[in-house]
């Protein structure tokens, strides 16, 4: 037997356990992963409250999590792409990365660079991928600037590293905290409240704000097509599903980001020094409710990592 943790129906957080369970057997094409870390996201949490049923239903009893890096246990028939004992970062479908071992598909693995550390490496998918996406969908230039909401937070802080690579100059909306990590990353930060548009069109040097990405939601898209002016083409959200219907916006997310070779690239500029993944607290595996009871105040700085 080994542990994981599930939830046999939505809820608050006392509804996660962490139980003993089978260990999982690998079908044709997957690798057992002995998980070392795996990430926890708002997406999981929204979930497990049932607030997204409908694009996302749950089925019961449920695991969670799909971020995870560890060591490979075990090969499935037909796997000649890893060999036990290989260290892999990589991403699960199946809602069950927060546990001691997770089968995954070996397509959706990729080898761990060294100099990534673990916590970074078993939380950089969700974050990563999602990150990615949305700065690829407003088609970022040099000469553009591009508002990111939620900055400091998990997709945050990586989405304007990656705006930054492309040229763009990049407007981060934080808390007041924030200011000097946003600063010391090439960002200029923008602390959210009141007469927000006029804030952040002073703080573009230009005067205008050409792209945004909402990784917060509650009214942002809305700012940003009418208060800023942003075409809707030039406007990604990640959460508010109702604005960007109304608003015909993107809602280019990890779903569009969801690639191993994605996840090595971003691999790949951790392990040189050129994209940094705060982790903003670890927790063990029989801690997963306490992890989300501060991911769910929605005020740390990166990334929150489970450690089975």
């Amino acid at each position: 037997m080994t542990k994981a943790v599930q939830f046999d129906h939505y809820g608050d957080i006392d509804v996660l356990e962490v139980r003993d369970v089978p260990r999982p057997v690998p079908a044709a094409g997957q690798v057992v992963v002995r998980v070392k870390a795996a990430g926890i996201n708002p997406g999981e949490a929204m979930i497990r409250k049932g607030a997204l049923h409908d694009r996302f239903p749950a089925t019961f009893p449920s695991g969670q999590g799909s971020d995870l890096a560890g060591v490979v246990a075990e090969l499935g028939a037909g796997v000649d792409t890893f060999a036990v004992g290989d260290e892999v970062l990589g991403f699960t479908n199946a809602r069950a990365s927060h546990a001691e071992f997770v089968a995954v598909p070996a397509d959706q693995l990729t080898a761990k660079p060294a100099a990534v550390p673990w916590e970074v490496a078993g939380s950089l998918f969700v974050a990563g991928s999602t990150a990615y996406a949305a700065v690829r969908a407003v088609a970022l230039t040099p000469a553009d600037t591009v508002a990111v909401t939620a900055a400091a937070g998990g997709v945050g802080t990586v989405a304007v590293q990656l705006a930054k690579r492309a040229g763009a100059t990049v407007l981060g909306v934080a808390g007041p905290g924030n200011d000097d990590w946003l600063t010391a990353h090439g960002v200029i930060p923008v602390n959210h409240g009141d007469r927000l548009a006029q804030r952040l069109t002073a703080a573009a040097p230009h005067g205008r704000v050409d792209a945004f990405l909402d990784f917060f939601g509650g009214g942002y898209v809305e700012l940003a097509v009418t208060g800023l002016g942003v075409a809707p083409e030039r406007v990604d959200t990640i959460i508010d599903f109702a604005a960007a219907q109304r608003f015909g916006v993107h809602t280019a997310g990890n779903a569009e980001g969801a690639d191993a070779r994605v996840l090595a690239e971003l691999a790949d500029l951790v392990a040189a020094g050129d994209l940094e993944v705060p982790i903003a607290a670890t927790f063990a595996l029989d801690d997963v409710r306490r992890a989300y009871q501060v991911l769910e105040r929605r005020h740390t700085r990166g990334k929150i990592v489970l450690v089975p």
